[in-house]
């Protein structure tokens, strides 16, 4: 389970605002800049083993919340990175079956499939195995969840967008197998 840590009172929140992110957002960042940058992210964000998130998952969420592409998120980014942390946490929560704040590949493989992701088992264990908690317990945290499962979106998106027929096939060129690597998985 994430958890953001050191949280702070609140003053006048603007509308659509979720209330808790804007406590959150003015603990969070510490310069105050009035933007939450990746190293500030990364210090408020932590698993349920109070591991820091890893930097993949912490850019990839800058990335996705940054509506300036300037590397770091106002308070409006942050108020929709709350709302899209609490989805994910309850999802992770509800597929961590076991509560060991891992996320097993038999876990992983169910969740897939829930969200509609016909994989097989082999391709989970690849995915558990890449994403893996190192050194600790075999499973994926939540940080890693995150990212594989909005990266599975993000790819099938640009497949789906080229399998015109709904063939479950596409031919891809070399530069287009690219592209869709560079702009869903390496800006997402």
């Amino acid at each position: 389970v994430a958890t953001l840590l050191f949280p702070s009172s609140a003053g006048n929140i603007p509308p659509g605002v979720n209330p808790e992110a804007y406590q959150w957002f003015h603990s969070v960042d510490t310069d105050h800049s009035g933007f939450i940058n990746l190293n500030e992210l990364k210090q408020a964000l932590v698993n349920s083993n109070w591991s820091a998130f890893n930097d993949e998952t912490c850019l990839m969420m800058i990335n996705m919340f940054d509506k300036t592409r300037s590397g770091r998120m106002d308070l409006y980014g942050f108020s929709a990175l709350w709302d899209f942390m609490q989805r994910w946490r309850a999802l992770f929560q509800h597929y961590d079956r076991d509560r060991s704040g891992c996320i097993s590949s038999m876990e992983l493989q169910q969740a897939l499939a829930q969200m509609g992701y016909n994989l097989s088992p082999q391709f989970t264990e690849t995915l558990v195995r890449r994403f893996g908690a190192r050194g600790g317990r075999p499973g994926v945290q939540l940080d890693r969840f995150i990212q594989v499962c909005t990266q599975l979106q993000s790819m099938t998106q640009a497949f789906r967008e080229r399998d015109t027929a709904m063939t479950g096939n596409i031919r891809l060129s070399y530069e287009d197998f690219l592209s869709i690597f560079v702009f869903n998985i390496l800006l997402l």
